[in-house]
């Protein structure tokens, strides 16, 4: 479903003020509209595996951080986005009542054909914007991932794109010693 059209655009106060919503729509803030996406089942499956991935680099060894699934985001004044998957560096987590919570180091957005348009435009720029030092978009048509990335920290836009596909493994500076298996990330059995 496409943003709903608004006469007025709703600030993040606004939307973290609607009655809570079911686990099964999302529904995120982009430029003060209502943005509502219901994951498929190939897309629900992409999630748990990049999660998964995550959780286990992160349980690995100390000091990795946290991983999570989707939690509100604040960017600004008109964006509260739910990535489809988070990571915090050590330290930076949010806390239990946290919300919205702060951007984090690493946000994952899997293609969903109603938000696909928003997730390379405008939530990429947020992102950008707000200092995230890293954001994979995992297109599910195209089984790629584009990965956005500052070449360091104090970088202050994303300045390197990675395009990887099957048969490739997805890794970043970011998390030193991850690796993801694109063939395993895409399978379809």
């Amino acid at each position: 479903m496409p943003a709903m059209p608004v006469a007025e655009r709703m600030t993040a106060k606004e939307f973290l003020a609607l009655p809570p919503r079911e686990e099964a729509a999302r529904i995120e803030l982009v430029n003060g509209e209502l943005v509502v996406s219901e994951a498929s089942p190939f897309h629900a499956t992409l999630q748990g595996r990049i999660f998964f991935a995550l959780e286990l680099w992160v349980r690995a060894q100390p000091l990795r951080g946290r991983a999570f699934f989707p939690i509100d985001v604040g960017i600004d004044e008109h964006n509260v986005y739910i990535p489809d998957v988070l990571w915090y560096a050590q330290g930076r987590a949010p806390g239990d009542e946290d919300r919205p919570s702060p951007p984090p180091g690493l946000a994952v957005e899997v293609r969903s054909p109603s938000t696909w348009s928003h997730d390379v435009g405008p939530k990429r720029a947020g992102y950008e914007r707000r200092g995230v030092a890293e954001l994979w978009l995992v297109d599910t048509a195209a089984e790629v991932v584009l990965a956005f990335r500052r070449s360091r920290p104090d970088a202050p836009e994303f300045d390197v794109a990675v395009e990887l596909g099957g048969g490739e493994a997805l890794s970043t500076p970011l998390l030193p010693g991850f690796s993801l298996d694109l063939g395993d990330l895409f399978e379809r059995s």
